[in-house]
Protein backbone atom coordinates (compact mmCIF):
# COMPACT_ATOMS: atom_id res chain seq x y z
CA UNK A 1 0.00 0.00 0.00
CA UNK A 2 1.79 3.39 -1.04
CA UNK A 3 1.94 6.15 1.90
CA UNK A 4 -0.74 8.53 0.44
CA UNK A 5 -3.82 5.23 0.73
CA UNK A 6 -2.41 4.63 4.50
CA UNK A 7 -2.56 8.20 5.12
CA UNK A 8 -5.96 8.34 3.88
CA UNK A 9 -6.89 5.21 5.51
CA UNK A 10 -5.24 6.35 8.67
CA UNK A 11 -6.88 9.75 8.82
CA UNK A 12 -10.44 8.10 7.94
CA UNK A 13 -10.50 6.36 11.06
CA UNK A 14 -9.41 9.06 13.55
CA UNK A 15 -13.10 9.97 12.91
CA UNK A 16 -14.86 7.13 12.66
CA UNK A 17 -15.30 6.84 16.50
CA UNK A 18 -17.45 10.40 16.42
CA UNK A 19 -20.38 9.89 19.43
CA UNK A 20 -22.00 12.57 16.66
CA UNK A 21 -23.23 10.17 14.19
CA UNK A 22 -24.99 7.70 16.36
CA UNK A 23 -27.72 5.23 15.65
CA UNK A 24 -31.32 6.41 14.69
CA UNK A 25 -33.54 7.28 18.00
CA UNK A 26 -36.82 6.27 17.03
CA UNK A 27 -38.58 7.79 20.91
CA UNK A 28 -40.47 10.60 20.47
CA UNK A 29 -38.63 13.35 22.11
CA UNK A 30 -39.81 14.34 25.67
CA UNK A 31 -40.09 18.19 24.62
CA UNK A 32 -42.76 18.31 22.12
CA UNK A 33 -42.09 21.97 21.57
CA UNK A 34 -38.45 20.62 20.50
CA UNK A 35 -38.08 21.74 16.89
CA UNK A 36 -36.88 17.98 15.96
CA UNK A 37 -40.21 17.07 16.10
CA UNK A 38 -44.21 18.44 15.27
CA UNK A 39 -46.01 17.55 18.95
CA UNK A 40 -48.14 14.64 18.41
CA UNK A 41 -46.63 12.88 15.41
CA UNK A 42 -44.04 9.90 15.96
CA UNK A 43 -40.16 10.84 14.98
CA UNK A 44 -37.31 9.43 13.84
CA UNK A 45 -35.30 12.03 15.61
CA UNK A 46 -31.74 12.32 15.26
CA UNK A 47 -29.22 11.43 18.32
CA UNK A 48 -29.50 15.71 19.25
CA UNK A 49 -30.29 17.17 22.16
CA UNK A 50 -33.69 19.14 22.46
CA UNK A 51 -32.93 22.90 22.29
CA UNK A 52 -35.05 26.12 23.24
CA UNK A 53 -32.65 27.79 20.94
CA UNK A 54 -32.95 29.18 17.51
CA UNK A 55 -31.83 26.30 15.27
CA UNK A 56 -30.07 26.66 12.10
CA UNK A 57 -28.91 23.54 9.71
CA UNK A 58 -26.04 24.17 7.33
CA UNK A 59 -26.05 20.97 4.92
CA UNK A 60 -22.65 20.68 3.32
CA UNK A 61 -19.21 20.97 4.51
CA UNK A 62 -17.44 22.52 2.02
CA UNK A 63 -15.60 25.79 2.12
CA UNK A 64 -19.37 28.00 1.72
CA UNK A 65 -20.88 25.63 4.89
CA UNK A 66 -17.48 26.14 7.22
CA UNK A 67 -17.58 29.47 6.68
CA UNK A 68 -21.56 30.05 7.50
CA UNK A 69 -21.75 27.93 10.13
CA UNK A 70 -18.40 29.83 12.23
CA UNK A 71 -20.12 33.39 11.06
CA UNK A 72 -23.11 32.89 12.28
CA UNK A 73 -22.00 31.31 15.54
CA UNK A 74 -19.73 34.14 15.86
CA UNK A 75 -22.25 36.59 15.28
CA UNK A 76 -25.41 35.05 17.31
CA UNK A 77 -23.59 33.20 19.61
CA UNK A 78 -27.37 31.82 21.30
CA UNK A 79 -28.39 30.14 18.31
CA UNK A 80 -27.88 25.98 17.74
CA UNK A 81 -25.95 25.30 14.42
CA UNK A 82 -25.49 22.41 13.05
CA UNK A 83 -23.41 21.36 10.68
CA UNK A 84 -24.36 17.96 8.40
CA UNK A 85 -22.08 16.60 6.46
CA UNK A 86 -21.52 13.38 4.81
CA UNK A 87 -17.91 12.94 4.74
CA UNK A 88 -16.00 12.56 7.66
CA UNK A 89 -13.11 14.57 7.45
CA UNK A 90 -12.49 17.82 4.66
CA UNK A 91 -10.24 16.98 1.90
CA UNK A 92 -9.66 20.30 0.05
CA UNK A 93 -10.36 20.82 -3.72
CA UNK A 94 -7.83 24.15 -3.60
CA UNK A 95 -4.16 22.77 -3.77
CA UNK A 96 -4.87 19.04 -4.32
CA UNK A 97 -2.99 19.37 -8.06
CA UNK A 98 -0.51 20.15 -5.87
CA UNK A 99 -0.86 17.05 -3.91
CA UNK A 100 -1.43 15.34 -7.02
CA UNK A 101 2.65 15.60 -8.17
CA UNK A 102 3.81 15.11 -3.98
CA UNK A 103 4.30 19.06 -3.12
CA UNK A 104 2.35 18.94 -0.70
CA UNK A 105 1.38 15.93 2.20
CA UNK A 106 -2.03 14.28 2.63
CA UNK A 107 -2.17 15.83 5.83
CA UNK A 108 -1.74 19.60 4.55
CA UNK A 109 -5.07 19.45 2.72
CA UNK A 110 -7.13 17.05 5.08
CA UNK A 111 -9.19 18.86 8.02
CA UNK A 112 -10.78 17.60 10.92
CA UNK A 113 -14.18 18.99 11.15
CA UNK A 114 -14.77 17.84 14.76
CA UNK A 115 -11.27 20.23 14.95
CA UNK A 116 -14.09 23.36 13.51
CA UNK A 117 -16.73 22.50 15.63
CA UNK A 118 -15.30 22.97 18.58
CA UNK A 119 -13.23 25.97 17.96
CA UNK A 120 -16.09 27.77 16.55
CA UNK A 121 -19.05 26.26 18.89
CA UNK A 122 -20.95 24.36 16.52
CA UNK A 123 -22.05 20.97 16.49
CA UNK A 124 -21.23 18.43 13.33
CA UNK A 125 -23.01 15.88 12.58
CA UNK A 126 -22.08 12.90 10.35
CA UNK A 127 -24.91 12.07 8.16
CA UNK A 128 -26.25 12.25 4.86
CA UNK A 129 -29.49 14.34 4.03
CA UNK A 130 -32.03 12.07 2.53
CA UNK A 131 -35.18 14.62 2.17
CA UNK A 132 -37.15 17.48 3.56
CA UNK A 133 -40.21 18.47 5.10
CA UNK A 134 -40.70 21.76 4.37
CA UNK A 135 -43.87 22.03 5.71
CA UNK A 136 -43.47 21.21 9.21
CA UNK A 137 -39.23 21.99 8.99
CA UNK A 138 -37.64 19.24 9.53
CA UNK A 139 -34.57 17.83 7.54
CA UNK A 140 -34.48 14.01 7.18
CA UNK A 141 -30.86 12.47 7.05
CA UNK A 142 -29.75 8.82 6.91
CA UNK A 143 -29.05 9.09 10.94
CA UNK A 144 -32.28 10.78 12.30
CA UNK A 145 -34.62 13.70 11.77
CA UNK A 146 -33.55 17.22 12.43
CA UNK A 147 -36.22 20.29 13.11
CA UNK A 148 -34.88 23.49 11.99
CA UNK A 149 -36.03 27.38 12.60
CA UNK A 150 -33.24 28.16 9.75
CA UNK A 151 -31.92 25.68 6.39
CA UNK A 152 -28.42 26.50 4.56
CA UNK A 153 -28.18 24.24 1.49
CA UNK A 154 -24.33 24.32 0.50
CA UNK A 155 -24.31 21.08 -1.10
CA UNK A 156 -21.96 21.62 -3.67
CA UNK A 157 -21.73 20.00 -7.34
CA UNK A 158 -22.83 17.06 -9.17
CA UNK A 159 -21.42 15.69 -12.29
CA UNK A 160 -23.72 16.14 -15.43
CA UNK A 161 -22.69 13.39 -18.11
CA UNK A 162 -25.82 13.69 -20.19
CA UNK A 163 -24.30 16.14 -22.72
CA UNK A 164 -21.96 13.12 -23.77
CA UNK A 165 -24.27 10.19 -22.88
CA UNK A 166 -27.15 9.12 -21.53
CA UNK A 167 -25.61 5.23 -21.45
CA UNK A 168 -25.83 4.61 -17.64
CA UNK A 169 -23.10 1.63 -18.45
CA UNK A 170 -20.68 4.00 -19.93
CA UNK A 171 -21.67 6.85 -17.11
CA UNK A 172 -20.80 4.45 -14.36
CA UNK A 173 -17.34 3.62 -16.37
CA UNK A 174 -16.61 7.40 -16.66
CA UNK A 175 -17.24 7.71 -13.07
CA UNK A 176 -15.14 4.65 -11.87
CA UNK A 177 -12.51 4.29 -14.27
CA UNK A 178 -12.00 7.53 -15.39
CA UNK A 179 -13.02 9.98 -12.82
CA UNK A 180 -12.91 14.05 -13.04
CA UNK A 181 -10.92 14.60 -10.15
CA UNK A 182 -12.99 17.77 -8.93
CA UNK A 183 -15.07 16.34 -5.80
CA UNK A 184 -12.48 15.42 -3.12
CA UNK A 185 -11.39 12.14 -1.83
CA UNK A 186 -11.20 8.80 -4.06
CA UNK A 187 -11.47 10.59 -7.01
CA UNK A 188 -8.06 12.40 -6.41
CA UNK A 189 -6.80 9.42 -5.04
CA UNK A 190 -7.36 7.54 -8.23
CA UNK A 191 -6.21 10.23 -10.34
CA UNK A 192 -2.86 10.62 -8.31
CA UNK A 193 -2.03 6.94 -8.74
CA UNK A 194 -3.08 7.53 -12.68
CA UNK A 195 -0.25 10.19 -12.97
CA UNK A 196 2.29 8.22 -10.95
CA UNK A 197 1.92 4.91 -12.47
CA UNK A 198 1.52 6.48 -16.30
CA UNK A 199 4.27 4.64 -18.72
CA UNK A 200 3.87 6.75 -21.81
CA UNK A 201 1.27 8.03 -24.80
CA UNK A 202 -1.87 10.15 -24.26
CA UNK A 203 -3.00 11.53 -21.21
CA UNK A 204 -6.51 13.21 -21.85
CA UNK A 205 -8.16 15.92 -19.94
CA UNK A 206 -10.88 17.76 -20.80
CA UNK A 207 -12.16 20.93 -19.75
CA UNK A 208 -16.26 21.63 -19.16
CA UNK A 209 -18.03 24.37 -20.70
CA UNK A 210 -20.40 26.42 -18.88
CA UNK A 211 -19.69 27.72 -15.13
CA UNK A 212 -18.00 24.65 -13.49
CA UNK A 213 -15.73 24.18 -10.33
CA UNK A 214 -12.69 26.10 -10.16
CA UNK A 215 -12.27 27.63 -13.31
CA UNK A 216 -8.42 27.69 -13.59
CA UNK A 217 -8.07 24.43 -12.42
CA UNK A 218 -7.84 21.86 -15.36
CA UNK A 219 -5.45 24.22 -16.81
CA UNK A 220 -3.06 23.98 -13.49
CA UNK A 221 -4.23 20.31 -13.83
CA UNK A 222 -2.64 20.14 -17.12
CA UNK A 223 0.71 21.99 -16.31
CA UNK A 224 1.45 19.86 -12.97
CA UNK A 225 1.01 16.47 -14.97
CA UNK A 226 3.03 17.58 -17.76
CA UNK A 227 5.83 18.90 -15.52
CA UNK A 228 5.66 15.88 -13.95
CA UNK A 229 6.07 13.95 -17.17
CA UNK A 230 8.51 16.24 -18.40
CA UNK A 231 10.59 15.47 -15.10
CA UNK A 232 9.98 11.73 -15.32
CA UNK A 233 11.76 11.70 -18.97
CA UNK A 234 8.42 9.92 -20.32
CA UNK A 235 6.74 9.39 -23.56
CA UNK A 236 4.02 11.44 -22.88
CA UNK A 237 1.50 14.36 -24.00
CA UNK A 238 -1.47 15.94 -21.94
CA UNK A 239 -4.03 16.73 -24.42
CA UNK A 240 -6.57 19.00 -22.86
CA UNK A 241 -9.89 18.80 -24.91
CA UNK A 242 -11.19 22.34 -24.14
CA UNK A 243 -15.32 23.03 -24.64
CA UNK A 244 -14.61 26.52 -24.97
CA UNK A 245 -13.01 28.67 -27.53
CA UNK A 246 -10.49 29.31 -25.63
CA UNK A 247 -8.59 29.39 -21.91
CA UNK A 248 -11.29 30.63 -19.61
CA UNK A 249 -9.07 32.11 -17.21
CA UNK A 250 -5.44 33.47 -16.97
CA UNK A 251 -5.21 32.91 -20.35
CA UNK A 252 -1.83 34.95 -21.36
CA UNK A 253 -0.34 33.00 -18.20
CA UNK A 254 -1.46 29.33 -19.07
CA UNK A 255 -0.73 29.52 -22.86
CA UNK A 256 2.88 31.05 -22.39
CA UNK A 257 3.17 28.17 -19.77
CA UNK A 258 2.11 25.24 -22.17
CA UNK A 259 4.47 26.99 -25.12
CA UNK A 260 7.47 27.75 -23.13
CA UNK A 261 7.87 24.95 -20.90
CA UNK A 262 5.32 21.95 -22.22
CA UNK A 263 5.76 22.36 -26.23
CA UNK A 264 6.71 18.78 -26.43
CA UNK A 265 4.27 17.50 -23.45
CA UNK A 266 0.92 19.60 -23.81
CA UNK A 267 -1.18 19.61 -26.66
CA UNK A 268 -4.12 22.40 -26.44
CA UNK A 269 -6.84 21.94 -28.70
CA UNK A 270 -10.32 24.03 -27.88
CA UNK A 271 -13.76 24.01 -29.23
CA UNK A 272 -13.70 20.27 -28.71
CA UNK A 273 -16.91 19.29 -26.95
CA UNK A 274 -16.48 15.07 -26.75
CA UNK A 275 -19.16 13.73 -29.56
CA UNK A 276 -18.58 9.78 -28.67
CA UNK A 277 -16.64 8.03 -26.34
CA UNK A 278 -14.81 4.62 -26.86
CA UNK A 279 -12.92 3.15 -23.57
CA UNK A 280 -12.70 -0.43 -24.86
CA UNK A 281 -10.96 0.61 -28.01
CA UNK A 282 -9.67 4.05 -25.64
CA UNK A 283 -10.65 6.80 -28.41
CA UNK A 284 -12.64 9.97 -28.03
CA UNK A 285 -14.41 12.17 -30.68
CA UNK A 286 -15.06 15.32 -31.39
CA UNK A 287 -16.80 16.82 -34.14
CA UNK A 288 -13.28 17.99 -35.73
CA UNK A 289 -11.04 14.70 -34.72
CA UNK A 290 -10.40 11.52 -33.00
CA UNK A 291 -8.31 11.11 -29.89
CA UNK A 292 -6.39 8.12 -28.38
CA UNK A 293 -5.51 7.87 -25.26
CA UNK A 294 -3.32 5.71 -22.64
CA UNK A 295 -5.32 7.23 -19.78
CA UNK A 296 -7.56 9.98 -19.12
CA UNK A 297 -9.64 11.57 -16.18
CA UNK A 298 -13.09 12.57 -18.19
CA UNK A 299 -14.35 16.42 -16.40
CA UNK A 300 -18.07 16.93 -17.75
CA UNK A 301 -20.29 19.60 -17.05
CA UNK A 302 -21.04 20.55 -13.76
CA UNK A 303 -24.56 21.13 -11.78
CA UNK A 304 -25.91 22.18 -8.51
CA UNK A 305 -26.40 18.77 -6.56
CA UNK A 306 -29.15 17.10 -7.05
CA UNK A 307 -30.48 16.90 -3.74
CA UNK A 308 -32.12 20.62 -4.20
CA UNK A 309 -34.22 18.79 -7.02
CA UNK A 310 -35.14 16.21 -4.56
CA UNK A 311 -36.39 19.11 -1.92
CA UNK A 312 -38.39 20.77 -4.30
CA UNK A 313 -36.56 23.73 -4.50
CA UNK A 314 -35.57 23.80 -8.80
CA UNK A 315 -37.09 22.27 -11.25
CA UNK A 316 -33.98 21.56 -12.82
CA UNK A 317 -30.20 22.05 -11.54
CA UNK A 318 -28.40 21.10 -14.28
CA UNK A 319 -27.72 24.82 -15.55
CA UNK A 320 -27.38 25.42 -11.99
CA UNK A 321 -29.53 28.93 -13.24
CA UNK A 322 -32.93 27.64 -12.65
CA UNK A 323 -33.13 27.44 -8.90
CA UNK A 324 -35.54 30.61 -8.44
CA UNK A 325 -33.38 32.56 -5.57
CA UNK A 326 -32.94 36.20 -4.53
CA UNK A 327 -29.70 36.91 -5.55
CA UNK A 328 -28.79 39.54 -2.75
CA UNK A 329 -30.01 37.04 0.28
CA UNK A 330 -29.34 33.96 -0.74
CA UNK A 331 -32.64 33.06 0.15
CA UNK A 332 -35.31 30.62 -2.16
CA UNK A 333 -38.25 32.12 -3.25
CA UNK A 334 -41.30 31.32 -1.46
CA UNK A 335 -39.67 29.73 1.35
CA UNK A 336 -39.03 31.99 4.47
CA UNK A 337 -35.63 31.46 5.87
CA UNK A 338 -34.19 28.55 3.47
CA UNK A 339 -31.26 29.50 1.85
CA UNK A 340 -28.87 27.82 -0.89
CA UNK A 341 -25.14 28.87 -0.80
CA UNK A 342 -21.55 27.73 -1.89
CA UNK A 343 -21.34 26.05 -5.78
CA UNK A 344 -24.79 25.03 -5.93
CA UNK A 345 -26.12 28.26 -6.04
CA UNK A 346 -27.44 29.51 -9.04
CA UNK A 347 -25.56 32.70 -9.47
CA UNK A 348 -22.75 32.98 -11.92
CA UNK A 349 -20.14 33.45 -9.32
CA UNK A 350 -16.79 31.77 -9.72
CA UNK A 351 -16.96 28.10 -7.93
CA UNK A 352 -13.76 28.23 -6.06
CA UNK A 353 -12.81 28.12 -2.26
CA UNK A 354 -12.27 31.58 -1.68
CA UNK A 355 -14.99 32.56 -3.29
CA UNK A 356 -17.39 30.40 -1.39
CA UNK A 357 -15.72 31.51 2.09
CA UNK A 358 -15.88 35.21 1.58
CA UNK A 359 -19.21 34.49 0.45
CA UNK A 360 -20.61 32.44 3.42
CA UNK A 361 -19.37 35.46 5.94
CA UNK A 362 -22.11 37.33 3.94
CA UNK A 363 -24.30 34.63 4.29
CA UNK A 364 -23.30 34.06 8.37
CA UNK A 365 -24.10 37.35 8.98
CA UNK A 366 -27.22 37.88 7.18
CA UNK A 367 -28.63 34.95 9.12
CA UNK A 368 -27.59 35.77 12.33
CA UNK A 369 -29.02 39.31 11.91
CA UNK A 370 -32.15 37.78 11.22
CA UNK A 371 -31.88 35.45 14.36
CA UNK A 372 -30.79 38.86 16.40
CA UNK A 373 -34.16 40.77 14.90
CA UNK A 374 -31.48 43.14 13.56
CA UNK A 375 -31.04 44.94 10.40
CA UNK A 376 -29.82 42.88 7.57
CA UNK A 377 -26.55 43.78 6.11
CA UNK A 378 -25.73 45.87 3.00
CA UNK A 379 -25.23 42.90 0.12
CA UNK A 380 -20.96 42.25 -0.30
CA UNK A 381 -19.39 40.98 -3.24
CA UNK A 382 -17.60 37.54 -2.50
CA UNK A 383 -14.09 37.74 -3.55
CA UNK A 384 -12.15 35.89 -6.40
CA UNK A 385 -8.72 35.47 -5.37
CA UNK A 386 -6.74 32.49 -6.54
CA UNK A 387 -3.24 30.87 -7.32
CA UNK A 388 -2.65 28.42 -10.07
CA UNK A 389 0.82 26.80 -9.79
CA UNK A 390 2.57 26.21 -13.40
CA UNK A 391 5.41 24.10 -12.58
CA UNK A 392 7.12 22.45 -9.50
CA UNK A 393 10.99 23.07 -10.56
CA UNK A 394 11.08 25.73 -10.44
CA UNK A 395 8.02 26.46 -8.22
CA UNK A 396 6.17 29.17 -10.40
CA UNK A 397 2.24 30.19 -10.09
CA UNK A 398 -0.57 32.65 -11.31
CA UNK A 399 -3.18 34.81 -10.14
CA UNK A 400 -6.20 36.52 -10.48
CA UNK A 401 -8.34 38.88 -7.82
CA UNK A 402 -11.64 40.00 -8.49
CA UNK A 403 -15.20 41.33 -7.00
CA UNK A 404 -18.55 41.05 -8.74
CA UNK A 405 -20.84 44.12 -9.40
CA UNK A 406 -24.76 44.01 -9.26
CA UNK A 407 -26.46 45.90 -11.76
CA UNK A 408 -30.18 46.68 -10.30
CA UNK A 409 -31.64 48.92 -13.12
CA UNK A 410 -31.96 46.50 -15.86
CA UNK A 411 -30.61 42.89 -13.89
CA UNK A 412 -27.87 42.68 -16.97
CA UNK A 413 -24.81 41.44 -17.38
CA UNK A 414 -22.15 44.43 -18.20
CA UNK A 415 -18.56 43.47 -19.14
CA UNK A 416 -18.74 39.78 -19.04
CA UNK A 417 -15.94 37.56 -20.30
CA UNK A 418 -16.34 34.11 -20.86
CA UNK A 419 -19.72 32.81 -18.85
CA UNK A 420 -23.32 33.65 -19.59
CA UNK A 421 -24.16 35.43 -16.54
CA UNK A 422 -27.10 36.80 -14.81
CA UNK A 423 -27.27 39.65 -12.44
CA UNK A 424 -23.99 39.79 -12.05
CA UNK A 425 -20.46 40.93 -13.37
CA UNK A 426 -16.98 41.35 -13.09
CA UNK A 427 -15.22 44.34 -11.08
CA UNK A 428 -12.17 44.90 -9.56
CA UNK A 429 -10.21 42.38 -11.01
CA UNK A 430 -6.26 42.41 -11.18
CA UNK A 431 -3.95 39.39 -12.05
CA UNK A 432 -0.56 38.39 -12.21
CA UNK A 433 0.46 36.32 -15.21
CA UNK A 434 3.88 36.50 -15.79
CA UNK A 435 5.46 33.21 -14.31
CA UNK A 436 8.61 34.30 -15.61
CA UNK A 437 9.20 37.25 -13.26
CA UNK A 438 6.61 36.89 -10.59
CA UNK A 439 5.92 32.79 -10.20
CA UNK A 440 8.08 32.24 -7.30
CA UNK A 441 6.47 34.88 -5.35
CA UNK A 442 3.32 33.80 -5.99
CA UNK A 443 4.24 30.37 -5.78
CA UNK A 444 4.56 31.26 -2.06
CA UNK A 445 1.29 32.41 -1.58
CA UNK A 446 -0.29 29.51 -2.60
CA UNK A 447 0.99 28.06 0.70
CA UNK A 448 0.45 31.58 2.83
CA UNK A 449 -3.47 32.19 1.49
CA UNK A 450 -4.36 27.99 1.56
CA UNK A 451 -2.77 28.06 5.64
CA UNK A 452 -4.58 31.13 6.84
CA UNK A 453 -8.11 30.16 4.75
CA UNK A 454 -7.53 26.46 6.29
CA UNK A 455 -7.12 28.09 10.27
CA UNK A 456 -10.28 30.14 9.38
CA UNK A 457 -12.68 27.55 8.85
CA UNK A 458 -10.96 24.86 11.37
CA UNK A 459 -9.45 27.47 13.78
CA UNK A 460 -5.98 25.76 15.97
CA UNK A 461 -5.64 22.69 16.72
Amino acid sequence: MDSSKRKFLVLSGLTVASTLYGSNNKNTPKDPASPNVKAGTKSNKAPLPDTSKPRVLVLGGGWSGLSIAKTITTFAPDADVILVERRQEFISCPVSNLWLVDKVDLEYITHDYLQAARNYNYTFFNATAIGLDKKNRILKTSEGDIGFDYLVLSPGIDYDYSRWTTDTALITRLKQEYPAGFIPGSEHITLKNKIHNFKEGNFILTVPGGNYRCLPAPYERACLIADYFKQKKLKAKVIILDENNAITIKKKGFSSAFEELYRDYIEYIPNAALTSIDLDKKIVTTEMDEFEFADAAFYPRVRGAKIIETMGFAKDAKDMMEGNINPLTYEVEGEKNIFIAGDARPMGFSKSGNTSNTEGKYVGRLIAQRINKGKAPKWESPITLCFSAVSTKPENAIFIYTKYAFDKKDKSIKNAKFIDWKLFSFTETMSSENWKKDGSKDAASIYSWSSALYFDMFGPK
